[in-house]
């Protein structure tokens, strides 16, 4: 990559709509230009023609549906790196939520939420640093599974499917807790397994989950975090 390059994609983050946007399609949903407008309060124009600029950047990809046009975000990498621009540009003293609502909310994400297609907050580092200490994962040279890691997704019938380039272990920076969790193949199939296996709910209109009595049962079982810890 030429320096030209890095430069153009840096200026695709550094717009505060488009970064708006960004962070709304970390829940990895394909959103319509509308549903993005009124997300950063700009205008339809506006949204357009900020979206026109990811879309030809890469950053985002885009379908039509009739008279519809949604866009997502391009692939896990491009999440990624939101996340982790997100952790490293959050302030050391966050500003005060200004009601109750924004203040539910805040914490609500904090405890626990996705980042694109894998877990995130406390509740992604509690389940990261439990496979880590009960030796399923290695942090130590970079995130890798171990051998007993694989067989543990494999015992709970949790399907590491590898296709592309994404590495199938991968730390992801998190921006609550300033601590990496789970990402990757592994870090997106424990999530898909934890929602559809009823271990987490989605709760509100943003990426918050929550863990249920049935979740918190399972995660003691198989990697023993209290259920103190998920709350």
């Amino acid at each position: 990559m030429a320096a030209s390059d890095l430069a153009a994609l840096a200026a695709l983050f550094a717009d505060e709509s488009r970064a708006a946007f960004l962070l709304a399609l970390l829940d990895g949903r394909a959103w319509t230009a509308g549903e993005l407008a009124r997300h950063a309060g700009v205008a339809p124009s506006t949204a357009s023609e900020h979206l026109g600029k990811l879309v030809a950047g890469g950053v985002l990809a885009e379908e039509r549906q009739g008279r519809h046009r949604y866009v997502r975000l391009a692939d896990p990498g491009i999440a990624h790196l939101v996340e982790d621009l997100a952790a490293r540009s959050e302030p050391e003293v966050p500003a005060a939520p200004r009601s109750l609502r924004e203040a539910s909310a805040g914490a609500a994400m904090a405890r626990g939420r996705t980042c694109y297609d894998h877990l995130a907050g406390r509740l992604g580092i509690a389940i990261t640093e439990a496979m880590t200490v009960r030796g399923l994962l290695r942090q130590d040279t970079g995130f890798a599974l171990t051998d007993r890691g694989l067989t543990w997704f494999d015992d709970r019938g949790i399907a590491l499917v590898r296709k592309g380039r994404r590495p199938v272990a991968r730390g992801c920076l998190d921006w609550t807790e300033r601590r990496p969790h789970l990402a990757g193949i592994a870090g997106a199939a424990l999530c898909r397994h934890a929602l559809d296996a009823g271990w987490c709910v989605r709760i509100g209109s943003e990426r918050a989950v929550k863990v249920t009595a049935e979740g918190e049962s399972a995660l003691y079982a198989s990697l023993g975090i209290a259920p103190a810890a998920l709350r």
